[in-house]
């Protein structure tokens, strides 16, 4: 991407668009010269005179507009740009490219220019997952339209999944880079991957319970993009309060559970990963009823420990891959390599969660893993985008030892 120094960028209606003066900001960064385009629907969420400032050009609008149109206007400026870069795109606008329609200044450029395209969707996962989306999205990638992202995690909408904008700081990596996040080939392709995720409750009592702080984000994550990149997956999760991708999922709610749910789908599987905060320990006794709080000061529970649903895994034989998962929050490095030869596993993934932007909870994330002989490190970027990174990691370390 190195030769197209003129680009246009396109904005459509959408919450993402207020992320797009950062996006111009980027892209100016790199010596580019850059135009802005809006359609009537981005004007309610980012104003043209922050843009114009932002980008040091005048911004564009109106198809119709007369002293724009006198030489052509719309036309000068698709020869103008050497790409044409779309984000956010919304699903209407996608719809529009995908069937031709000319009906504002924007999708007449793109029907005018010969510059590739680049688009960066952003909608709500439900629109996203759509059939109507999907085909649309078919069409524009067979006329060579590149498509960067969505991203996964929380939407503004309260939901949770595909449809995020992403960050400009990606969209312009992605722009300059060979290859998009998502590999060109399916690296997993054939491959069949059970993955755990989120925590376990351990019961007391009726009411109370023992648990951690996980939201599973991460092990949902890696679930979704190992779909992306070729998979068969299976995943095994705790009591989680996100949306649930579209896949075989098993909901158990403690670590026995879990155990059961993976002994039962171990056989089948090339790859297990273990991303699910299990619970150490559960109650020795659990309490068929709700237990006062009585007039003692003090209340005792005895605990007992849980199984270690990844050793037993590594234990098998003929197991697969294993990948373990450590949270710490001192000495993470050391720790993690202890229990990568403890547990006899693969690979282990281990994140600093006393970080208040990777720790619980949060859409970002950053691992450092580590093999027998290997560290490798994964900067910190979305839960979604990380995940795309380890699996990439897995795939190599995989097919290498199923080489041997």
């Amino acid at each position: 991407m190195t030769q197209i120094k003129q680009w246009l960028l396109g904005i459509t209606g959408g919450i993402a668009a207020y992320k797009t003066p950062e996006l111009v900001r980027l892209l100016k960064k790199r010596g580019l010269d850059v135009r802005v385009v809006l359609s009537q629907g981005a004007k309610a969420f980012v104003t043209p005179l922050t843009l114009q400032a932002v980008s040091a050009n005048p911004v564009c609008s109106e198809l119709l507009d007369a002293d724009f149109e006198a030489a052509m206007g719309h036309i000068e400026l698709a020869r103008w740009a050497d790409g044409i870069l779309i984000a956010p795109l919304s699903a209407n606008r996608l719809a529009s490219l995908a069937h031709g329609f000319a009906d504002d200044l924007l999708t007449t450029l793109c029907l005018a220019t010969t510059a590739p395209i680049f688009v960066a969707p952003a909608m709500n996962r439900q629109m996203w997952e759509h059939p109507a989306t999907q085909a649309n999205l078919a069409i524009v990638k067979a006329r060579g339209i590149t498509i960067l992202g969505p991203d996964w995690g929380e939407q503004a909408c309260g939901e949770v999944g595909f449809g995020r904008m992403l960050e400009p700081a990606t969209i312009v990596e992605q722009l300059f880079s060979s290859s998009s996040p998502i590999a060109s080939s399916p690296i997993l392709q054939g491959l069949r991957l059970l993955i755990t995720a989120g925590p376990t409750r351990e019961a007391i009592d009726p009411v109370r319970y023992i648990s951690n702080r996980s939201s599973g984000k991460m092990g949902l994550a890696l679930a979704m993009a190992a779909k992306e990149l070729g998979a068969q997956v299976t995943l095994v999760h705790g009591p989680i309060h996100q949306t649930l991708p579209s896949m075989k999922t098993i909901a158990v709610t403690s670590a026995n559970e879990m155990l059961a749910a993976v002994e039962q789908h171990i056989e089948d599987a090339d790859i297990f990963i273990s991303a699910a905060a299990v619970a150490d320990f559960r109650a020795k006794e659990q309490s068929p009823h709700k237990i006062k709080k009585g007039t003692d000061e003090s209340w005792q529970v005895t605990l007992v420990k849980n199984p270690d649903i990844l050793a037993r895994v590594a234990a098998r034989k003929n197991r697969p891959f294993c990948v373990g998962f450590a949270a710490e929050t001192e000495f993470p490095e050391e720790n993690a390599k202890q229990k990568l030869t403890h547990k006899k596993i693969d690979l282990i993934a281990v994140n600093d969660v006393s970080r208040e932007d990777i720790g619980f909870d949060t859409d970002d994330n950053a691992l450092t893993v580590i093999s027998h002989n290997t560290t490798h490190q994964i900067a910190k970027a979305s839960k979604y985008h990380v995940a795309i990174k380890l699996l990439e990691i897995i795939s190599e370390y995989y097919h290498a030892k199923n080489k041997a």
